[in-house]
């Protein structure tokens, strides 16, 4: 025990003097005697708490251990999103960096301490299996989540590809947890895609923000633009990712001013991104959809279209993520993911834990429709202008016809979606005001 303790001192005095000696403190020279005696005491608090940790909890625990889990609950502690990385935890975060791993398909976060579901990643098994925007997880595989580590949980959820994980589930609006049986797969997204609206409206999904996304939507405008009159953004439980290329994006659609601040505690943090003056679209009718499950980027694009007055951002308030974490190595196999500043909206609002709210407020769902059997229409009348009746017959409702067109959204699929509906009316109001 005292060769234990001796190295313990050791290793400590060792910390206690990288410290002291750190750039940043010796940068400060100007450092209060004062200031330097409270990071001493601190030091040696810690010093004495890890000895008697070390020496008396009921598991034994080498130094290495003590100090990762200390530098667990330092990091966790800040904030949601800064954590520690340790070797398992470095590896996973790489292989999300690489765009494919073995998963359930959904992005997560803390809210209010209890691991929540940002947004289910469209086409992914968490999707078609309806986790939802909002869901929190109680547990994975019984597992409980609470006091859990984001990165702990995602390792859970994370794993070879057709192997199963279970999820309980607290939903809003449901009176007991629910159960979900998920089969991991290879998570591939496609992270834009377009469809027609009636033929001359633009939908353009983007489902995350990954390296290609400014470029794909650039080259969706291309090919499409020229026929429409007026084009749908939609963002809904769009997760984030790539600041610049949510930067890049709104580029596409704005002339001039600030799409996004970021400020930090350190002032080389600090950066601003104005459009470049080269769009694309600047003039064309423009809508945005969102909702809880925006997040991020999606945030930064939407709330840039509302301040600037380019679009008309329609859905329900975004999940509220305005700050900017990096990943700093700390050796060849751990690292640290730390939040070093906050995002600012082009009027100076923040987006941090207040999120965007829609200009036009739309909760989802569908549309009921009711089938009025007994309306008597022009065309039920005896002696109606039939002559006029003639002229239309064989013309068919080209939406309607289209019905197994992947590249076009049909009437009965606007129906199934309020949120896009009325963003196409307003869209279609847009449309006529300008006199497209």
């Amino acid at each position: 025990m005292k060769n234990k303790k001796v190295m313990l001192m050791g290793f400590v005095s060792a910390l206690m003097l990288s410290v002291l000696l750190s750039p940043s403190l010796v940068a400060k020279s100007d450092t209060s005697q004062e200031e330097e005696s409270s990071r001493l005491q601190s030091l040696a608090k810690f010093t004495k708490v890890l000895g008697i940790v070390e020496e008396y909890n009921v598991d034994s625990l080498g130094v290495d251990q003590l100090i990762d889990k200390s530098l667990q609950g330092l990091l966790s502690n800040l904030d949601a999103h800064s954590n520690f990385l340790d070797k398992k935890s470095f590896d996973s975060l790489k292989s999300q960096t690489d765009g494919e791993f073995g998963g359930l398909g959904i992005t997560v976060g803390m809210r209010d301490n209890a691991l929540t579901v940002i947004s289910p990643i469209e086409g992914t098994p968490a999707d078609k299996a309806g986790i939802k925007s909002g869901d929190i997880i109680l547990k994975v595989n019984n597992k409980s989540t609470l006091g859990m580590a984001i990165d702990d949980a995602v390792v859970l959820m994370r794993g070879v590809p057709k192997t199963p994980v279970d999820l309980t589930i607290v939903r809003k609006g449901e009176a007991e947890p629910l159960k979900f049986h998920i089969i991991r797969q290879i998570i591939t997204v496609e992270s834009v895609y377009t469809r027609m609206i009636d033929t001359n409206i633009l939908y353009i999904r983007v489902t995350s923000f990954d390296k290609k996304v400014a470029n794909d939507v650039k080259v969706a405008l291309q090919k499409y633009a020229p026929k429409s009159k007026g084009i749908i953004l939609d963002l809904r439980n769009n997760p984030g990712g790539l600041l610049e290329q949510a930067v890049e994006l709104t580029d596409l659609f704005v002339t001039k001013g600030v799409i996004v601040s970021q400020k930090g505690r350190n002032k080389n943090d600090d950066t601003v991104y104005s459009a470049t003056g080269k769009a694309m679209m600047p003039d064309i009718p423009l809508v945005v959809l969102v909702n809880e499950g925006s997040a991020s980027a999606s945030e930064i694009v939407s709330g840039a279209m509302q301040d600037l007055k380019r679009g008309i951002i329609v859905g329900t308030k975004t999940f509220g993520k305005g700050s900017v974490q990096v990943v700093m190595p700390i050796s060849e196999t751990e690292g640290i993911k730390l939040t070093i500043a906050r995002y600012y909206l082009p009027s100076g609002r923040t987006i941090q834990a207040v999120g965007v709210i829609p200009d036009v407020e739309v909760d989802e769902g569908e549309i009921k429709k009711h089938d009025n059997k007994f309306n008597i229409k022009e065309a039920d009348l005896k002696k109606h202008l039939e002559s006029e009746l003639e002229k239309t017959t064989g013309m068919v409702d080209v939406t309607e016809a289209n019905a197994t067109n992947k590249t076009i959204i049909t009437k009965e699929q606007l129906s199934k979606d309020i949120q896009l509906k009325e963003g196409v009316g307003i869209l279609k109001a847009l449309i006529i005001s300008k006199g497209k």
